[in-house]
């Protein structure tokens, strides 16, 4: 039941850090398209453009992720092997993105960045795994049991 809990927790604050960064994104587009400025002569609109993209982009990636644990949370099964490599690289872009933002904007940032790191680990690793992916443990720690001779007939 934990388990669950914490993949539903992991999908939903994925899923609300995405809405947060598409938000984020919209407004720094809109602010860069207001100044008029350029940047080493590129355009303001083409810039604001990027801005919305890279927004909308890092958005969806993280609704992506998040589909991986609300599934698991539904299933009370661990995720598969594309799913486990998408909890990991979201894991590690939390790492870098807390690293980041220590500097940038603080420590609270920095705390909001581990949290949920830290629920995307706990999402991967408090499911055992699996012989057949239907959610037995397995009894001789994963590993595949030697092929056999087939019978003579």
């Amino acid at each position: 039941m934990v388990r669950r809990g914490l993949a539903a927790t992991t999908a939903v604050v994925l899923v609300l850090e995405a809405l947060v960064m598409a938000f984020v994104h919209v407004v720094l587009g809109l602010v860069v398209r207001n100044q008029s400025m350029s940047l080493a002569g590129l355009d303001s609109d083409a810039m604001a453009v990027g801005t919305f993209v890279g927004g909308a982009l890092f958005a969806l990636f993280l609704i992506g992720c998040a589909l991986v644990p609300a599934r698991v949370a539904l299933r009370g099964r661990p995720p598969g092997r594309f799913g486990q490599i998408l909890l990991i690289v979201c894991a590690v872009l939390h790492g870098l993105l807390g690293a980041l933002v220590v500097g940038l904007v603080g420590w609270a940032a920095f705390g909001f960045m581990m949290l949920v790191m830290a629920l995307v680990v706990g999402t991967l690793v408090l499911f055992p795994d699996t012989e057949d992916g239907a959610g037995a443990p397995a009894g001789n720690g994963g590993e595949v049991p030697p092929p056999t001779a087939p019978a003579a007939a």
